[in-house]
Order: structure tokens, then C-alpha cells, then sequence
């Protein structure tokens, strides 16, 4: 598939579910409301999206929420996706709190690969972040899935009150364990005081200063750009939304939890996928909608025109990460 400007869509993130059993501070509206459960997708209407989505050109999934492991059955509908010939990777982003007792069936469905969310190394941190002290429950999921077979990749999103020795210290850690790490800058979305671009790029500027950086041409399909830190010999990724727009490179859709295909996580336009499935639609006519809804996809984002706003009323839970 190919959009107005010719950006080729090959990278589809697919929302399970608006639920999450952390609350952290950056994701979640407070006093947003829940989907009822019958406003959102069936695991099968999801497979189904997805493989239209496969028929169509999208060659990687990745399985989002809120916190996809707490949807009931999402092991099931991992198997099958993977099991779709025309896709080349099905990822997960997850907050780690579960996979002590779910890595093994994750490897078993076909999980190769999975980004787990840890803004920092320190159990009083995250309990102010998440509101709940689960660090040695993430560190020890992190451990199972790597005991499965699953390479894992840690995701730090860099608040306004995250210090040089948090991220310093993750970057260590991560170095020693033998797992690559992606600095991620926060967004002005829901609750989280915004960050201003000339603020990001000064943080990075002291990482230059602190490490040995070293460019890397590697790429995993989304927008990190990757170095190599010469002290740790780890792998370091900068995901760069306000401080290095990289819109015009952007290959992503994203479906949410109660079928919307959302062609830009900023903007607010958006297709009802759900109600073509719910209205007898068939394959075909979901087919063509998704296809007209990709000519509409926006050159960018417009974050820096939040960056004023008290706070956004989006919530990046209700969205999908």
C-alpha cells in the first residue's frame, strides 16, 4: 500500500484492548472512560482486520494496548497471525508484569521479539510513575521471556523529571544484560507535562557528551535511529517525535482496540472498521476502505502546536502504544 505521498505502509500496530493494570502517569487520562466490552473488537474481527491488512501489503504487526496480555485469549490470537504467510514478523509491546507465567506460550505462538516498557531502575520511581512498585515483577518477566527464546528490547520514555542518572543507569544495565534500549521523548498527549524540543535535544547533547555514541545503519522497521555505546558495547535507539520530526519516512497505521483505523497517532481522523464488519461488510469492502483511508494519511504530526495546551484530553491507552 502506498499513500498521497508515496510513503510505502508496510507496519500495522493493532490495539487489543484499552485496559491496563499499571496506571502511568504519561498514559493515562484520569477519569477517562473505559470501553464497554461489546464496543470493542472480537479476537476473531481483529484476525480478521489483520488479515486484510496482510492481503494488502502489511508486512509487520505489532500487538499494543493499554497492556495486550491482560486481553483474555490474546495467546491465541498471536498463534494465528503468525501463522499468515504474507507477514514477516508479529511483535508486542508489553509492561512486562505478566510475562513471568505467559513468555513461554508467547514463544510457543510464534513471539520472536518484544519491546518491554521500563522508564527507569529505581522501585520508588516506578512506583510514582505506574502507581504500583511491580520493577522486580517487570525484571523477572524480562528474564522469563529471555529463558523462552524471546529477544527482548527495553523502550524508556524520557520525562520532563527523568534525570541523566536514570537514563545513564539504564543504559549501563542494559549494556551489561545484553539488551538493546530506545530512549523514547514524551509526547504532549493526556496528562504528561510536555518537553520541549530544544530541552530533548540538550538531553541528548549530554549523552554525546557522556558515551561514546557510534552510528549504526540498523533498522527494525520503525522510526529508532540506532548507535552503538562504545563503553557497554550495548545498542542505543532514539525515538525522536519533537525534537526530529521523521514523519516523512512514516510506514505505520494503527487499528485500535474498538476498530478504528487511525492513520496518524496525533491526529484525531479516523475509519469505523468495525462497524463495516458489523454491518455484513465483507472482505473486500473492508479492503477498500482501508485503501481509501490511506490516500487521507496527513504529511505529520502536529505535537509542537500541543506543546501550549494545558494537557491533552487523548489518552495514549485508549489509542494503543
Amino acid at each position: 500500500m502506498q499513500d498521497s505521498l508515496g510513503r510505502q505502509i508496510t507496519y500495522l500496530r493493532v490495539s487489543v484492548t484499552d485496559r491496563c493494570d499499571l496506571k502511568c502517569s504519561y498514559c493515562n487520562v484520569p477519569g477517562r472512560h473505559l470501553l464497554d466490552r461489546r464496543e470493542i473488537l472480537a479476537l476473531e474481527e481483529i484476525e480478521r482486520i489483520c488479515s486484510v491488512f496482510a492481503d494488502l501489503g502489511i508486512e509487520k504487526i505489532r500487538i499494543t494496548g493499554g497492556e495486550p496480555l491482560v486481553r483474555r485469549g490474546v495467546v491465541d490470537l498471536i498463534r494465528h497471525l503468525t501463522a499468515l504467510p504474507q507477514l514477516q514478523e508479529v511483535t508486542l509491546t508489553t509492561n512486562g508484569t505478566m510475562l513471568d507465567r505467559l513468555a513461554p506460550d508467547l514463544a510457543k505462538a510464534g513471539i520472536k521479539r518484544i519491546n518491554v516498557s521500563l522508564d527507569s531502575l529505581d522501585s520508588s520511581r516506578i512506583q510514582s510513575i505506574t502507581g504500583r512498585n511491580v520493577l522486580d515483577n517487570v525484571l523477572g518477566g524480562i528474564s522469563a521471556a529471555r529463558d523462552a527464546g524471546i529477544k527482548v528490547k527495553i523502550n524508556m520514555v524520557v520525562l520532563a523529571d527523568t534525570t541523566d542518572g536514570e537514563i545513564d543507569a539504564m543504559i549501563r544495565w542494559c549494556g551489561m544484560s545484553g539488551l538493546d534500549l530506545t530512549l523514547i521523548e514524551v509526547m504532549p498527549m493526556g496528562p504528561a507535562k510536555p518537553v520541549s524540543p530544544a530541552t530533548h535535544k540538550t538531553r541528548r547533547g549530554y549523552l554525546e557528551q557522556r558515551w561514546s555514541l557510534n552510528p549504526l545503519c540498523e533498522n527494525t522497521g520503525g522510526p529508532a535511529k540506532y548507535v552503538r555505546v562504545a563503553e557497554t558495547g550495548g545498542k542505543l535507539g532514539f525515538i525522536t517525535p519533537m525534537s526530529a520530526c521523521f514523519c516523512e519516512g512514516c510506514n505505520r497505521v494503527r487499528l485500535t482496540s474498538n476498530g478504528l483505523l487511525k492513520l496518524c497517532l496525533d491526529r484525531g481522523e479516523s475509519i469505523d472498521l468495525r462497524s463495516i464488519l458489523r454491518t455484513g461488510g465483507s472482505d473486500e469492502e473492508v479492503a477498500q476502505a482501508i485503501m481509501t483511508a490511506i490516500q487521507g494519511k496527513p504529511p505529520g504530526h502536529d505535537f509542537l502546536a500541543a506543546l501550549n495546551q494545558a494537557g491533552s484530553v487523548r489518552s495514549m491507552s485508549a489509542i494503543g502504544g
